[in-house]
C-alpha cells in the first residue's frame, strides 16, 4: 500500500516509516523542511515538505494514498507556523501562553484528521492517529474500551478521539492508538527523558507524594509495529493500547535516574512538584495502569524488545 505519514521525521513517525517500508509498503512522509526530509529519502521514502496546516497538501496526499497514519503534533512553540506563533505569543496575557498553545496545535491536529477523513470517506480505507494514554481515567487498569476522563488537564487533545470515531460510521477505517507516557528507545524515553533533564538540572530526582503511581511504556519499534498491524488490519473504529509495561511505579523511575545520574531521589509534596517539575507537573502524580490485553489478542501484537529500565541503563545519561 501508499502510505502518507504525517510527523514522519519524528521519533515516532520515523519508526514507523521503517516499519512501513521493511513489510513492503510505500511510504510518503511529511516533514517541516528538506533538511528533516533528508533521513527519510536515505530510509528509501519519498518526502513532501509541509506542516499539517497545509490543507490542500494533506487533501492531495490523502487522496493519492491508500492510507494515513497521523503522528505529527505541535509540541513545541516553534513547530508552529509563524502567524499562528504570533498569536499564541501576543494573543493575551504571558501567564496564559500555555494554555493558548495547547489549542492551536489541537486545532490544528483535530483540523488535520477533519481533512483525512472526510478525503477518506466511503473508501474504507484507514486512518491511523496516536492520543495519549494518560488522558485515561486514573486509579484503575485502563481497557481499551474505556473512554478518556472529560476532566483530564489535557482533556482537549483526548476529545479528538470523538472526531476520529465519527469517521468510522461514514466509511473510514479509523484506529485510535493510545500511547504511553514513556514511549522508549535507547536514545529517548518519552516523559523519562524530561525527567532526566530535569534531575540534572535541579541536581535531584524526584517523585510527587510517596510515588506509587503508575505509569505504563513501550519500546518505540514495538509501538511501530502497532501502527502498522491497525493499519493493516485494524477495525473500524478500534482503539488499541500500545503498551509493553502495564503500570510502572513512578518511584521506581525516580531511583533509577537518580542512580544514574548521582543525585538524591526526593519526595515532594504537590505543592513543591509544581516548582520542582514546572510544565510536567499536572502528569507527575497521575496514576495510569494500562492493559493492552484486548489490543494483542485482536491484533496478535506481541512487544518483545526492550523494557523501559533496560533502555535507560544503557543510556549515558552524565554528560
Amino acid at each position: 500500500m501508499r502510505i502518507f505519514v504525517t510527523g514522519a521525521s519524528g521519533a515516532i513517525g520515523f519508526a514507523v516509516v521503517k516499519e512501513l517500508l521493511a513489510s513492503g509498503h510505500e511510504v510518503v512522509g511529511l516533514t517541516r523542511s528538506d533538511e528533516s526530509g533528508e533521513k527519510l529519502r536515505r530510509a528509501g521514502a519519498q518526502v513532501t515538505v509541509g506542516t499539517i496546516e497545509n490543507i490542500d497538501l494533506l487533501r492531495q496526499a490523502a487522496s493519492g494514498s491508500d492510507g494515513v497514519i497521523h503522528t505529527a503534533f505541535y509540541h513545541r512553540i516553534a513547530h508552529i507556523p509563524f502567524s499562528t506563533r504570533l498569536g499564541v505569543l501576543l494573543g493575551g496575557t504571558p501567564g496564559q501562553i500555555a494554555q493558548r498553545f495547547m489549542k492551536a496545535a489541537v486545532k490544528a491536529d483535530r483540523r488535520a484528521i477533519e481533512v483525512f477523513g472526510n478525503t477518506l470517506m466511503g473508501s474504507s480505507r484507514p486512518l491511523v492517529v496516536p492520543f495519549a494514554s494518560l488522558a485515561l481515567h486514573q486509579g484503575q487498569l485502563a481497557t481499551e474500551d474505556q473512554s478518556y476522563d472529560p476532566q483530564f488537564y489535557a482533556a482537549a487533545r483526548a476529545r479528538t478521539e470523538d472526531t476520529l470515531k465519527a469517521f468510522a460510521s461514514r466509511g473510514v477505517r479509523t484506529s485510535a492508538i493510545r500511547l504511553p507516557p514513556t514511549v522508549h528507545s535507547p536514545e529517548r524515553a518519552g516523559l523519562a527523558t524530561t525527567l532526566v533533564e530535569i534531575a540534572r538540572k535541579k541536581k535531584e530526582s524526584a517523585y510527587q507524594g510517596e510515588g506509587k503511581n503508575h505509569w505504563p511504556s513501550v519500546h518505540r519499534d514495538d509501538a511501530a509495529h502497532l501502527f502498522r498491524l491497525a493499519l493493516e488490519k485494524g477495525e473500524a473504529g478500534g482503539t488499541y493500547h500500545a503498551v509493553a509495561e502495564e503500570g510502572i511505579p513512578f518511584r521506581d523511575i525516580a531511583q533509577l535516574i537518580g542512580e544514574r545520574l548521582n543525585v538524591p531521589v526526593v519526595g515532594k509534596s504537590p505543592i513543591l512538584a509544581t516548582k520542582h517539575f514546572g510544565f510536567l507537573a499536572p502528569f507527575i502524580g497521575i496514576d495510569n495502569p494500562v492493559s493492552s490485553a484486548r489490543t494483542r489478542a485482536i491484533l496478535g501484537w506481541e512487544p518483545g524488545r526492550a523494557s523501559l529500565f533496560a533502555d535507560l541503563r544503557r543510556r549515558t545519561l552524565v554528560d
